[in-house]
């Protein structure tokens, strides 16, 4: 005879947490929601790594990030000071040699609910604050508390808000995440750059993420040694907590960090040359093209270097259209105004042939749609054929090549078709509408260097017969522009980490077009782009995240919602020659002094004896 459960007790089991009622999780090293872990449970170091790697030395590098920020929070409007996020563990760390493999750092075991809508994380025993105060979940509650009350970091709040359903403690070392729906390769991202706060130091402080010059205590391998205006010095922590972490093993060996502020980079490369510091990232590809050889006023050689990125995708630099323009609403005037710039001009006679062209939303990648699409993206298309122009189905989508020199007629000359089947007629060398009006258009730009970047496009506007103009806005100018869409066409950064899936909703959803200040900047408004932006998100393979992300491109790239210039670049270093390098080639993932990963933290001095 069955018995069943009292009536009275089914909510007292369904209350249960798992730290009383229900079954352990089954923690792992590590996380990803895309494709299996490069390295395996037990795992000594990351291969862009040297365990046997000597400790010691000093290295000095320059910054043109001035010391106004120390508090190490982020969407703040003030930067922090460079360096900072070497004092600072997170929970979770991204290696530099996968596409989106997330290891345990502060923590030391991650698990995903079946159902995908609750993440389990156990801290790390022997994480401590540089004070020696042990590291606990109160410290993580207090964290997400103080983002969700703060004032000053409304992006933040807002993005883990849209999907944090709860922070549930369950003691001091294990903690469960609810999330509202289920569980993306960008929540688990937001991990790698969440910041844990001391609750202990800021019991009596006030608002953590406000910009502050006072140095709160942190937990990272290296700490602030000292500061002033011009230059800041990280010392190594010697007890510090994770250094035989794998994830730390072989890096983090310099005793010490100095960074020193340049705000004048032609100064800095000179400061560079006589010694006074050992590192340098050349952006400029003119410097870096006509000054063939580097020679130092000391005896140590100079060694030029270059290193291909992968994390980053897309459109470094990109034109947007304010779609709300009501020239630009109409498909054919943005293709036209597209064909109109010329890129291999550009790219021969100011870059030096050094730049490629985007001819993808996800140019650089396995997500950029190339050709005429596969079967699984006609499939995937198929419901939404009368939504999306036919183009998308049968034409491969590619931006014509000029020679580079002279005007690039046969472009021109399309543009001017497309803009008469669109209904602007030239009249006596002026580009109007059946009314008369003249076509007339402002791009604007806050990068005072990317004016000689768009004059010749002015220029070729112009012999379109628009009356088009350059404005160059100043930083508080430009949210402004933003803010109130005062904007025709503005130039932007349109890059991505790869894999993209994070950043999607930001830079073309419908609901961030609405946002004031919010990724969409041309206002996309778009059923179709939301629907394949879902169906990436949720994807569970690499695989099947690549189709529907080809898929997208196709139906944006189409849409010509942006002129797309130039991919994400090569990293372009000098350095003194006096450091060992490990195999930093397949760390491919991460820049050499920026990120989390910072393959720069597995260089090390050389003459140094082992410690």
């Amino acid at each position: 005879m069955k018995v069943g459960l009292p009536f009275w007790l089914i909510p007292v089991l369904l209350a249960c947490s798992f730290g009383a009622c229900a079954e352990k999780p089954e923690y792992q090293h590590g996380i990803s929601l895309l494709h299996d872990l490069k390295y395996p449970e037990g795992f000594e170091h990351f291969e862009y790594s040297n365990p046997s790697a000597p400790k010691g030395g000093v290295l000095n590098v320059s910054t043109t990030t001035p010391n106004q920020n120390f508090s190490g929070a982020w969407g703040l409007g003030v930067q922090n000071a460079a360096g900072l996020q070497r004092t600072i563990d997170k929970l979770l760390v991204r290696s530099a040699d996968e596409q989106s493999a997330l290891y345990c750092m502060l923590a030391d075991g991650i698990a995903l609910s079946e159902d995908g809508k609750s993440l389990y994380m156990r801290l790390h025993e022997s994480a401590r604050w540089h004070d020696d105060v042990p590291l606990t979940t109160r410290d993580v509650h207090f964290s997400y508390d103080a983002m969700m009350t703060s004032t000053s970091n409304v992006f933040g709040k807002a993005y883990l808000d849209s999907w944090i359903k709860s922070l549930e403690v369950v003691n001091d070392r294990e903690l469960i995440i609810h999330h509202r729906e289920e569980f993306t390769h960008s929540n688990l991202l937001a991990l790698t750059t969440f910041k844990v706060l001391p609750a202990h130091y800021y019991a009596d402080r006030d608002d953590p993420f406000e910009p502050t010059l006072d140095v709160p205590v942190g937990n990272g391998p290296y700490r602030v040694a000292g500061y002033d205006r011009n230059q800041v010095l990280y010392e190594r922590v010697q007890d510090y907590w994770g250094k035989d972490l794998p994830v730390n093993k072989g890096r983090n060996n310099f005793d010490l960090i100095r960074y020193e502020v340049f705000r004048d980079a032609t100064v800095a490369r000179e400061a560079f040359r006589k010694g006074l510091f050992d590192f340098y990232v050349e952006r400029d590809v003119r410097y870096w093209n006509t000054s063939s050889e580097v020679v130092s006023n000391d005896s140590t050689q100079i060694i030029k270097d270059t290193r291909e990125i992968h994390r980053w995708i897309g459109q470094q630099l990109a034109l947007a259209f304010n779609l709300e323009r009501e020239q630009f609403q109409d498909v054919r005037v943005r293709e036209a105004l597209t064909l109109a710039f010329d890129f291999e001009w550009q790219n021969r006679v100011l870059n030096h042939d050094s730049q490629r062209r985007a001819q993808s939303y996800f140019a650089g990648s396995e997500f950029a749609a190339t050709g005429l699409p596969s079967q699984e993206e006609v499939e995937l298309l198929a419901s939404y054929r009368d939504q999306i122009p036919e183009r998308v189905f049968t034409e491969s989508f590619h931006l014509p090549a000029s020679s580079g020199r002279g005007i690039n007629r046969m472009a021109l000359e399309r543009a001017r078709e497309l803009l008469d089947e669109a209904g602007w007629y030239l009249v006596e060398g002026e580009l109007q509408d059946v009314e008369g009006n003249p076509f007339v258009l402002e791009v604007a730009t806050q990068r005072a260097w990317s004016r000689r970047m768009l004059l010749p496009y002015i220029q070729s506007l112009e012999l379109l017969g628009i009356n088009a103009s350059l404005r160059l806005l100043d930083t508080v100018l430009a949210v402004r522009f933003k803010r109130e869409r005062r904007f025709d066409i503005f130039l932007r950064g349109l890059d991505f980490s790869s894999p993209p899936m994070a950043s999607l909703n930001t830079y073309f959803s419908s609901a961030s077009a609405e946002q004031e200040l919010g990724g969409n900047l041309p206002g996309i408004n778009h059923p179709v782009v939301d629907a394949l932006i879902a169906q990436a998100q949720n994807a569970t393979r690499i695989e099947t995240a690549a189709i529907a992300l080809r898929a997208l491109d196709r139906v944006l790239l189409w849409g010509f919602y942006h002129i797309p210039l130039n991919m994400p670049d090569i990293e372009r270093f000098m350095y003194r020659d006096k450091f060992g390098r490990p195999n930093d080639v397949i760390a491919s993932y991460e820049y050499l002094n920026d990120g989390q990963a910072r393959v720069i933290d597995s260089w090390w001095l050389l003459g140094q004896e082992p410690k």
